[in-house]
């Protein structure tokens, strides 16, 4: 199990997290700072000039996620991990590559008021010795505390078990987040991912359609970019029906009779990638009053919309698009295709 500790650049995460290993048995502080500082070792200077912040290189994200799980396969117990997450597509991301390694997360915020925030932020001593590099921490939590907030209404205040630790020590916000998770209070993240796979497999989408004969796509909790309704084929399961069950589960739509097949495409493996087939079924048009019964986002879906072809050459990662793009020429001739990474082949 993990329990993510997160709050406002300042909010005392890490001084709460050295408590906290104290008040948990068998447990283990992770601080996933250690992979942002290892980074300019291993990547190229000028692919670091990128970016202003570590998170939003996707390496820094997988080697959370794999350096968290393979700490859990070595000394086992609970994982303690202070980090600030504000974007919800990096938590989402992070917490599903978690899962998909069937790793609990409990997600705890501390949030004091702004006033306390910003009290502690420029209280922070400044070491004598490196005093513009303390400088430089102290503006860039100042400058975070505006995403924070934002952060805060938008989804991060409903999302994490919330503790007011300002009128708190390190030691007593310890105390109130082990008695959360002790209680059930900070529940486990319910974001779901199958598990990554082991060899190639077996995926299965399908494509729904509006009255104006714009494609749905749906924007997955557990991994990053715009996809089609659709998933993992389960062993012994066809794959029509399986996409058949894949939009019931993400949409809410029960669809009647086995959707034409589109395309097969064969996916080459791509490290860390195993590949494998996809197909892509035409799913059919639905009409406005089926189109409003959609799900609301929930665990497995953070947004979905109905796209032009156009747009979706924009949202999908081309792999998808190119898979798209031909199921849409297939639609259009009554024909079924065989692809192969994205391209026909054969007559």
């Amino acid at each position: 199990m993990i329990v993510w500790i997160n709050g406002a650049f300042g909010a005392g995460k890490t001084s709460a997290a050295r408590e906290l290993i104290e008040l948990i048995p068998n447990s283990t502080l992770f601080d996933p700072e250690v992979i942002g500082g290892e980074l300019p070792q291993l990547l190229p200077a000028k692919h670091l000039a990128e970016v202003s912040d570590f998170q939003d290189l996707p390496i820094w994200r997988r080697l959370v996620v794999d350096t968290a799980a393979g700490l859990l396969a070595e000394v086992g117990g609970v994982l303690v991990v202070p980090m600030t997450l504000l974007r919800q597509e990096y938590r989402d991301e992070i917490f599903g590559g978690l899962a998909a390694r069937r790793i609990a997360v409990r997600h705890v915020l501390l949030a004091p008021d702004e006033t306390i925030l910003r009290a502690r932020i420029a209280g922070r001593e400044v070491s004598p010795d490196v005093p513009d590099g303390e400088l430089r921490v102290r503006q860039w939590s100042f400058d975070h505390i505006e995403p924070y907030f934002a952060a805060l209404s938008a989804w991060l205040g409903a999302d994490a078990h919330r503790v007011d630790n300002g009128a708190l020590t390190p030691s007593e916000t310890a105390e109130h987040i082990a008695e959360a998770v002790r209680t059930g209070a900070a529940a486990v993240s319910d974001i779901v991912q199958t598990p990554e796979p082991t060899a190639e497999t077996l995926a299965a989408g399908v494509l729904l359609f509006d009255e104006q004969d714009r494609v749905l796509l749906v924007d997955p909790t557990y991994k990053a970019g715009w996809e089609f309704p659709g998933g993992v084929v389960e062993p012994g399961e066809a794959p029509a029906r399986a996409g058949v069950r894949e939009v019931a589960e993400e949409t809410g739509i029960r669809l009647t009779g086995t959707p034409r097949l589109l395309v097969a495409d064969w996916e080459p493996p791509a490290p860390p990638g195993y590949g494998g087939m996809r197909f892509l079924f035409d799913g059919g048009r639905l009409d406005s009053t089926e189109a409003r019964r959609l799900l609301l986002p929930g665990p497995e879906l953070r947004d979905w919309r109905f796209a032009t072809e156009d747009e979706a050459a924009r949202m999908l990662p081309p792999v998808r698009y190119a898979r798209l793009r031909w199921a849409l020429r297939a639609r259009e001739r009554g024909a079924t295709l065989y692809l192969e990474a994205g391209e026909p082949v054969g007559g």
